[in-house]
């Protein structure tokens, strides 16, 4: 990009500005073009790339000693060449550092340069008046001073090969070191919880019969079930937090989207993987305050979990421990607090916190934590500083930009756009006793075309459903007489198909013990929702009914395709009740094998397989002239990086999914992706 436009000019500038007696425009042309094909590396096919090197040092050849060497004999060693000359050496050294090559490429450059000036100008005179000697003394002390420059360079370059190497070490030493620390405990829960599963299933009394269930039994099995669940949850948060602080993949600004900074913490403070039910209840969300930011909603939710387990590790031991989150809305800078009552930290410690592989205090730790949570923080355009004070507290401070009324009107124009068609014409009952949020709830929904009627007790509830249609019911999940859950069961004996989404004012998350007792629940929120919360939810639990699924899916037929058995089965468990012909392929190649002979309206792809990734398969597909080219493509993959998104939607994926799937997430998925008439193979 620089020895183009200067061969270009300095033609000129030789020619007419300082009036040389020669330069050639033809030469000066070839070495422009020359340099300007370096820049076409990245796009030659995979067979062509073993042979740039060859073509790339002709291009130095030609571009350097051949034709400085050229003018500096054609111009009679005029004294401007001379000073040129010597230049030539030192970019060349740059680009060759290695010394063999270097004389290489000079000699055959300055050779074919003499040669060129003898059949190009048989009768050429050569009157020399510079001192020869005095020159070749120059000009190998240029050399030699370039080739002791370059060895410094390489030297330095090694050493910051091996500090890096050296830094990479110790990354990886920690992140096996932190997965191998955090994920023992749930582990084992996980393996004494099963224990105690198979001490509670019933054993053979005899040949042929076995000892009766009790309802004890049961109890303690589903008790068991939720602890082992509740565990895998935390081993499955381990590992994509940890993950995701070594991840140096920023998320591109033009992938942001606006986020609710109440609904974003709402998710991550609901679905980190709390230890124990203890946990759970020390954190605290005031969410009045709520305000809109730009930013990618996993990589803030990865920020909140590293407050959160730091925050739990040290607050943990000690008695009345809490975790107080609030939001605080500013004239140019919008604030979340997150403040525990731990034991803080020491003034020497509180500028290195922020450094990649400083920890103290914290057995385990990766030290990467809080450097990945500002890395995020500055990507969304704001910070995170720390507050604390030893033996009393500690505060961190996240700041967000406050945004432009066009952004947030374009924002809201999208809400209206996305939801007005799933909503308009249906039926919501809201069942609560509190007046104030039965008003909000109204507020927010009604603009979307959805009806609403209202209840202050399940009894009610029940008389309205039984006389009237609904489409969802919005609870208070301890709604008098009978509540959320309690609801849920007498709408399913009914045979009625109609969703219940249950809703808290409490602002911790709901505990483990009342989730288990809203079994029946098809979803729940807390109060007060953001609207984008609210309408997702929402939208969501229409969408998942049983009712709604098989019009979506019936009839369907789905190619699953996935090196492993395992994951083909899990898959055709969660669609087998719904109607829903299940097509098997093991790798990329299989899948486009079965696409042409096969009818399929929709196809799962792991991203990575032997033999034909979901990638390449994939383009495969969407750059074909097949019927099929259009079907949609749900991509699925066990680390779902920002690096592995981006290929996704390059290759022409329409959605994606992060393995292990959650089997609501995973059915409103395919079922919004099936809603459309798509082409079909042959």
């Amino acid at each position: 990009m620089f020895g183009a436009p200067a061969h270009f000019i300095f033609y000129f500038l030789f020619k007419y500005g300082f009036h040389l007696p020669y330069e050639s425009f033809t030469l000066r042309v070839i070495a422009s073009l020359l340099c300007l094909s370096a820049l076409l590396k990245s796009r030659l096919p995979d067979a062509l790339q073993p042979y740039f090197p060859f073509h790339w040092h002709l291009s130095m050849i030609f571009v350097l000693p051949f034709i400085f060497t050229v003018n500096l004999i054609m111009n009679n060693f005029h004294e401007l060449w001379l000073y040129w000359e010597i230049f030539m050496l030192f970019v060349l050294i740059m680009f060759v550092p290695h010394w063999v090559m270097f004389f290489f490429d000079l000699c055959i450059g300055v050779l074919g340069a003499i040669l060129f000036c003898l059949l190009s100008n048989p009768n050429l005179q050569l009157h020399p008046t510079f001192n020869i000697p005095l020159y070749s003394i120059v000009i190998i002390f240029s050399i030699f001073v370039g080739y002791a420059f370059s060895f410094s360079n390489w030297q330095s370059m090694k050493n910051e090969e091996r500090q890096k190497a050296e830094e990479k070490n110790l990354a990886l030493q920690a992140l096996a070191g932190g997965i191998a620390h955090e994920m023992r405990n749930p582990l084992g829960q996980i393996r004494h919880n099963l224990e105690e599963i198979l001490q509670e299933l019933p054993v053979s009394s005899s040949e042929n019969s076995f000892a009766p269930v009790t309802a004890k039994n049961i109890e303690t099995i589903n008790k068991r079930v939720a602890q082992a669940q509740m565990a895998l949850n935390r081993g499955l948060h381990v590992i994509d937090m940890t993950l995701g602080n070594f991840r140096n993949d920023d998320v591109s600004r033009e992938d942001f989207s606006c986020l609710s900074a109440a609904a974003a913490t709402r998710k991550a403070i609901d679905e980190y993987g709390y230890a124990t039910e203890q946990e759970r209840q020390m954190v605290h969300l005031e969410s009045s305050d709520d305000f809109l930011f730009k930013g990618d909603e996993n990589s803030y939710i990865l920020v909140i979990y590293n407050l959160l387990v730091n925050a739990l590790h040290f607050i943990q031991p000690l008695p009345g421990g809490r975790i107080d989150i609030r939001m605080e809305q500013g004239k140019s800078v919008n604030r979340i607090f997150v403040r525990d009552n731990g034991p803080g930290i020491s003034s020497e410690n509180l500028n290195k916190i922020f450094d990649p592989f400083f920890t103290s205090g914290k057995k385990g730790g990766t030290g990467l934590g809080l450097a990945f949570c500002r890395r995020i923080m500055r990507s969304f355009g704001g910070d995170i500083l720390c507050n604390s004070e030893k033996g009393n507290f500690t505060e961190f401070v996240m700041s967000f930009p406050v945004l432009d009324k066009s952004l947030i009107d374009d924002y809201e124009a999208k809400l209206y756009a996305e939801y007005r068609p799933v909503f308009s014409g249906k039926h919501l009952l809201i069942a609560g006793t509190s007046p104030d949020i039965l008003t909000m709830i109204r507020r927010q929904v009604t603009p979307f075309g959805i009806s609403t009627n209202e209840a202050s007790d399940g009894a009610q509830v029940m008389n309205m459903i039984v006389s009237s249609r609904y489409d969802i019911l919005l609870a208070d999940i301890d709604l008098p007489f009978l509540n959320a859950a309690e609801l849920s069961q007498k709408i399913r004996e009914t045979g009625k198909d109609i969703p219940v989404v249950a809703y808290t004012t409490s602002k911790h998350p709901v505990p483990g013990k009342k989730l288990l007792e809203t079994g029946d629940i098809d979803s729940w929120i807390s109060m007060p929702p953001a609207l984008s919360e609210l309408l997702y939810t929402l939208k969501t639990s229409l969408e998942t009914t049983r009712e709604t699924l098989k019009e979506s899916l019936a009839g369907k037929t789905v190619l699953v395709v996935d090196d492993l058995d395992f994951n083909r089965r899990v898959i055709k468990m969660m669609l087998s009740k719904l109607g829903v012909t299940i097509l098997e392929a093991s790798n990329g190649q299989d899948a486009i094998d079965k696409l042409k002979t096969n009818h399929c309206d929709l196809l799962i792809m792991d991203m990575r397989m032997p033999v034909l990734d979901g990638f390449e398969a994939t383009r495969r597909i969407r750059s074909g002239i097949t019927a099929y080219r259009s079907i949609p493509i749900l991509g699925m993959s066990g680390n779902l990086d920002n690096a592995s998104l981006k290929m996704a939607r390059q290759s022409g994926m329409n959605e994606c999914l992060i393995k292990p799937v959650k089997l609501k997430e995973f059915l409103q998925k395919i079922g919004s992706m099936l809603k459309n008439d798509t082409p079909h193979a042959l």
